[in-house]
């Protein structure tokens, strides 16, 4: 996420440049380039400070990803004051991200605050300049919106972010049709639309600053909410006094509704033990320190600092394993791959010893069985996929619910089966899609006797599957090609993952 959001906002600057050059934007390309290195400077230095007084890993791709930002939204300039004006809103936003945070987490979208922080302080003293949002320019709409939606696909936020524009642009529509109404002159919406969509910071907004997972909160509907009143309070701004809660002030309100719907905390780890539960999955049991919640089936996010890194940096997210009712111990699961050197962070992770400390920087996710314990369930699970439902049965086994589940389990070889006894004590009836016939399985568990597991063998196998609410989780590809006969079941619950 990081890495597409960085190249990102680097393309988006190079473009600006270039068009600047044209005479197409009224900033200059100077002025362009001359602020993003003030900016850049400013933030990495500011992070650099108070990572080391922290002792804390330096994040230059945070900092750059924070100029970035604040690049579009403040005015560029030549101007000695406007660029100090600049560097004290870098500063503020970087520093936020200690001050302004709540174990760990920071609370509030960092260029926002710096961009608020320096419009209240243009009060006093015009001439360092505000919030300008000159990124809301019809030449560059374009290219924010191919941009953006790379970075919302990458972040799984398209509908957040779709809600936030379609709640803003129809909230601002209205406000100036009421506008022209007041003075009793027609308009038409063919002449208001475009300029509303695309002469307005709402698309850079959305992409760019709304959908930071950092400052969003863990469920989905949550997250609709706080895309609702962001775009509502973007859309018509309220005025009080000498301040417009316009754009970086509707964001920041979203941030506290993230914040208090649910308090989003970092936790120290500390491994207390390492299992081989296959020939390639490896089962790691931490100790928790702190109060950390979850439900069967979310995810967190794992910070294992070390160095040399590769381009998607030093966390990763991992399903949880464990039962709720196992706090304060919790397992995660991950595979090594069979051939071939593993990613820097399995590097880390593998050489990672017990008693050390890692830290979780966030759970997440909607992947979570019904809420009525009588809907019937499919649970289809590939690989290491298996992970999430393993939490499940454990709490389904745990808390004694009556639930009516089947699990369809697909490995490699039988001996990458993980959790067997674990998911033989759940009771549920499990169906196994192995190349070879698994020795000795329990009383209520079956080999699929080489039937080929695609839309067809999942219908053979599961034939009620259409009164079944369905959850799989495996590589994209197994959902696609299972996609014909998940397509009949009462819903459908994917927990894709692309591997560490």
């Amino acid at each position: 996420m990081y890495r597409v959001m960085l190249l990102a906002l680097a393309a988006l600057t190079a473009i600006s440049v270039l068009l600047s050059l044209f005479g197409l934007l009224t900033q200059g390309p100077l002025e362009i380039l001359v602020t993003a290195v003030v900016l850049v400077l400013t933030c990495g230095a500011v992070d650099l400070l108070a990572q080391r007084v922290l002792r804390l890993a330096w994040r230059w791709e945070s900092s750059v990803i924070t100029a970035g930002i604040l690049l579009f939204v403040l005015r560029p300039s030549l101007d000695p004051l406007l660029l100090l004006g600049a560097a004290l809103a870098g500063a503020i936003a970087a520093l936020s991200k200690y001050v302004l945070a709540w174990r760990g987490r920071h609370i509030l979208n960092p260029a926002a605050t710096g961009a608020s922080a320096l419009t209240l302080l243009s009060v006093w003293v015009p001439a360092l300049g505000a919030s300008a949002w000159w990124v809301g320019s019809p030449v560059l709409a374009a290219p924010v919106i191919i941009l953006g939606v790379i970075v919302l696909w990458r972040a799984e936020k398209l509908r957040i972010a779709a809600l936030f524009l379609v709640v803003a642009v129809g909230v601002a529509l209205v406000r100036v049709f009421s506008q022209y109404a007041a003075l009793g002159v027609p308009v038409a919406l063919g002449d208001i639309l475009p300029q509303v969509l695309f002469s307005s910071p709402f698309l850079f907004l959305g992409a760019f600053m709304l959908s930071e997972p950092l400052t969003l909160p863990p469920r989905r509907w949550q997250q609709l909410l706080v895309a609702l009143v962001v775009g509502a309070l973007a859309g018509w701004p309220i005025v009080i006094g000498a301040f417009s809660l316009g754009q970086e002030r509707a964001l920041l309100i979203g941030n506290v509704l993230a914040f208090l719907l649910a308090v989003r905390t970092a936790h120290r780890l500390r491994l207390a033990e390492r299992a081989h539960l296959t020939p390639t999955v490896r089962e790691l049991t931490f100790a928790v320190s702190g109060p950390l919640s979850f439900a069967p089936g979310q995810y967190l996010e794992l910070e294992v600092p070390h160095r040399r890194a590769d381009g998607r940096g030093t966390r990763r997210e991992f399903s949880i394993a464990s039962a709720p009712e196992d706090l304060p111990e919790l397992k995660i699961a991950y595979r090594e791959p069979a051939t071939g050197a593993p990613s820097s962070f399995k590097r880390a992770l593998a050489e990672t010893p017990v008693g050390a400390e890692a830290r979780v920087t966030g759970v997440w996710g909607d992947f979570l069985l019904p809420s009525s314990t009588t809907a019937p369930v499919l649970l289809v699970a590939a690989g290491i996929g298996i992970t999430p439902f393993v939490s499940q049965l454990r709490h389904h086994r745990l808390t004694d619910e009556d639930r009516d589940i089947v699990l369809v389990y697909v490995a490699s070889d039988a001996a990458e089966l993980a959790y067997r006894d674990e998911i033989a004590a759940s009771g549920v009836p499990v169906i196994v899609f192995t190349r070879g016939a698994p020795a000795d399985l329990p009383a209520h568990w079956r080999w699929a006797r080489g039937v080929r597991l695609d839309a067809d063998g999942l219908l053979g196998v599961v034939p009620d599957i259409s009164a079944r609410h369905a959850f799989v989780s495996g590589p994209a590809g197994l959902i696609a090609e299972l996609a014909p006969a998940l397509r009949r079941a009462r819903s459908l619950t994917t927990d894709a993952f692309s591997g560490y």
